[in-house]
This record gives C-alpha cells, sequence and structure tokens, in this order.
C-alpha cells in the first residue's frame, strides 16, 4: 500500500492520462476514465494507496482545483456575452433548485417509513421523516461546478445553451447554501438541536455576504496588479497567487471558498478589457488539475457505502434527476428558452459531488447519530453512482444541443 504523497500524485497524474485516452476511446468524457483509474487505485478496491494519503494528506489538491474551476467559472459570467440570458438564467436557477427541493422532499416523507432504520424503533415518527426530507432536498438542490467545466473544457462546447448552463451552476451553489440553512434552521427548531451556537438562519447571509466581499477585494487587487505584469510567467505566479489566498481566508473565516474564487473571476471578466489574459495563464494547467482532481475523486470512492446505502442512494439520484429535469423545463417555460435548453440542460445539471458531500457532513450534526450516518451514507452512495453517470449525460447533452464544434 502506497503511502507517500508524491508518488501517489505522480501515478495518479501518470494512470489517469491513459485512463483518459481510454475513455475517449469508448466515445466517453476523459472525466469517466479519471475517475475509474482512481476506483481502481482506491483503498476500497484494490487497496493501493493508503486511506490517510488520499483522505487527508492530498486534500490541499482538492482545494487548488475547487478553487481554479470555481474562478473559471465566474470568468465565463462576463455581461457582455450573457446579456439577455439573465432573465432565463434567473428563472431557471430557481425552478431547477426548487424542483430537486420539492421532489425529494415529497418522495422521502412518502417513502422513508420503508427503509430500514427508520421502518421501526426510535426512529419511526414523522418528525424524523420531515427532518432527513427537508436536510436532503436542500441539499440535492447542488451542481457541481468541476464535472460541469471539465466537460465543456474538453469538448469546446460553446453558444447559448452552455452560457445558460454555466449561468445556472454559479448561481446555484448560493442559493443550495441558502435552501440548506433555511432547512436547518427549521430542522433545528423540530429537533430542538444546539448547532455550534449560531442560528443557521444567519449563516447564509454572514457566507455569502463575506464571501463576495473577499471575492469583489480579491478581484480588484488582480485586475490592478495586472497592469504592471508583462511576462505570462509572472501573470501567472499573480494569478494563482491571489486566487489561493483569497480561497484559505475564505475557508479560515468559515466563508464559502468557492464563492469567492467565483466572484473574484466574475469581478475580473467583467472589469479588464484584456480580461483573458488572466484566465489563459492557467490553460496549461487545467488537464493536469482536472486530472488529479478527478482521479482522487474516484480514490475517494468507498463501495462499501454502495453496499451499506445501495437502495436510499438509487432513490436519490433518481428523484433529484427528476426534479432538475422537472425544474428545468417549467423555468424554461417561463423564461421562453429554446427547446433545447428545455429537453437537455436538466441532464446537464445533474453532475453532483462536493458541494454536496460538504453539507450533507454539516448536516450530520443536526441529526440523531444513528439518522445522521444514514444520510450520510445515502448521500454519498447517490454522488458515487452520480460521478460515473453525470459526465457521459452532459456530454450528451452538449453534442444534443449542438454546442460540440465539429472538427
Amino acid at each position: 500500500m502506497i503511502e507517500n504523497p508524491l508518488l501517489t500524485t505522480g501515478l495518479l497524474l501518470f494512470f489517469g492520462y491513459w485512463g483518459g485516452r481510454l475513455a475517449n476511446r469508448l466515445s466517453l468524457p476523459r472525466i469517466s476514465g479519471y475517475l475509474l483509474v482512481g476506483l481502481i487505485f482506491s483503498p476500497s478496491v484494490f487497496h493501493i494507496l493508503h486511506v490517510e494519503t488520499v483522505n487527508h494528506r492530498l486534500h490541499f489538491i482538492n482545494d487548488i482545483a475547487l478553487s481554479i474551476i470555481a474562478y473559471n467559472v465566474g470568468g465565463s459570467l462576463d455581461v457582455r456575452s450573457l446579456k439577455g440570458l439573465g432573465r432565463t438564467i434567473g428563472y431557471i436557477t430557481w425552478f431547477q433548485a426548487l424542483g430537486a427541493f420539492g421532489v425529494t422532499f415529497m418522495v422521502l416523507v412518502a417513502t422513508l417509513r420503508f427503509f430500514p432504520g427508520f421502518s421501526s424503533g426510535p426512529f419511526a415518527n414523522l418528525t424524523i421523516w420531515l427532518s432527513v426530507s427537508l436536510i436532503i432536498g436542500a441539499i440535492s438542490a447542488a451542481t457541481a461546478p468541476g464535472a460541469v467545466l471539465a466537460v465543456i473544457s474538453e469538448v469546446k462546447a460553446k453558444g447559448e445553451f452552455t452560457n445558460i448552463l454555466l449561468g445556472v451552476i454559479a448561481l446555484d451553489d448560493a442559493l443550495t447554501i441558502i435552501f440548506f440553512s433555511i432547512a436547518g434552521a427549521v430542522v433545528q427548531a423540530m429537533l430542538g438541536v444546539e448547532f455550534a451556537g449560531r442560528n443557521l438562519l444567519l449563516v447564509p447571509f454572514y457566507e455569502i455576504g463575506v464571501s463576495v466581499g473577499l471575492g469583489v477585494l480579491a478581484g480588484l487587487v488582480l485586475v490592478y496588479t495586472g497592469v504592471v505584469i508583462e511576462r505570462t510567467e509572472a501573470m501567472l505566479m499573480v494569478v494563482l497567487g491571489v486566487l489561493l489566498s483569497v480561497s484559505a481566508i475564505a475557508a479560515m473565516v468559515h466563508a464559502s471558498s468557492l464563492l469567492s474564487a467565483m466572484t473574484l473571476g466574475f469581478v475580473v471578466v467583467n472589469h479588464k478589457p484584456a480580461h483573458q489574459s488572466f484566465f489563459r495563464v492557467l490553460e496549461p494547467l487545467e488537464d493536469a488539475v482536472f486530472g488529479l482532481f478527478f482521479t482522487l475523486a474516484g480514490a475517494h470512492m468507498d463501495l462499501a457505502v454502495i453496499k451499506s446505502a445501495g437502495l436510499l442512494a438509487l432513490v436519490l439520484l433518481v428523484v433529484r434527476m427528476i426534479g432538475k429535469q422537472i425544474g428545468v423545463w417549467v423555468g424554461a417555460k417561463v423564461a421562453r428558452a429554446p427547446e433545447t435548453v428545455k429537453r437537455y440542460l436538466g441532464l446537464a445539471l445533474f453532475p453532483q459531488a462536493g458541494v454536496t458531500i460538504g453539507l450533507v457532513l454539516l448536516a450530520q450534526d443536526l441529526l440523531p447519530e444513528e439518522v445522521g450516518t444514514i444520510v450520510v451514507n445515502g448521500m454519498i452512495g447517490s454522488v458515487i453512482l452520480n460521478e460515473f453517470i453525470a459526465p457521459v449525460l452532459l456530454h450528451h447533452c452538449l453534442k444534443r444541443a449542438g454546442q460540440v464544434p465539429e472538427f
């Protein structure tokens, strides 16, 4: 079993490359190959990598990758290119989040009584069923920007559908945090739980306000520093320095690193006339960053989790997909969006990962210990299944929507 972090990084990069090539040969996105390689190397399958190395020693790689991903998502929100799409993005963002929350909540309230752990004993009561359904419903609204951006970058997707997709995922995390905070406050009241001495209703205002403030400040620092930079190599140093610093500071003050990095990208792309140079400098790093990020994500997967909560994980996977699709259809109908958006955007919003895991671990403290364990296993099992299915669906949706250029 390999414990050395440097050797682990090297092996995941090298074999991740071949996994990506194999996936492309099978007409799948590279991310599918990365995930498969990570799963093969994981402590839960062939025990090649040490669990401590995967879960802790290389955790900073996830932080770096997520910061770059969020920065690029913010950088995709150039108000000039999104002109005329604000109404469409706003309606779809709201309805797809509400759809995922509503459908998941209703299905769980009706069916939780049939799942092990909720069918008998102290947790077979309406208060627990409602609490769990509220928490999982709120978390189900989240969409993972990393997987979406990785596939878009790989196939070089461009067009109105892609712009709407990027706009929705940029706003979705903020909306999910609000949903979760309100649901958490309701659960606190229902179960009488004290959560670190804080009222969760105040969390969204603090987290979003501080995150955006830090991102705006960092964005201004970056664009004004960029005036004196002459070499591309120096630009890369400065962009990474500001980006990683604001992400770390946000985490230190219990704000959202993702939202801060996203705001930074948004400020830069809309402030500086020659803004693309602030994003192009990161392009040479993207393949390696995405490859390492998703091979590590695969290495985090634990097949025992799926076995222990497989039925709940499968139900969560399906009902969230249905909710997203219904929500997008309603939002697109209200906004009079193109037919391709109605048909394919819901499936394109299917990816689910980092934000979901973070929120479900936070939710564990709100619920009785045994119930929290079931919820965590069910949600993580759903994410594991999702990470193999979602990139393929997204790849298909981008093609069907005519966003992939023909070479």
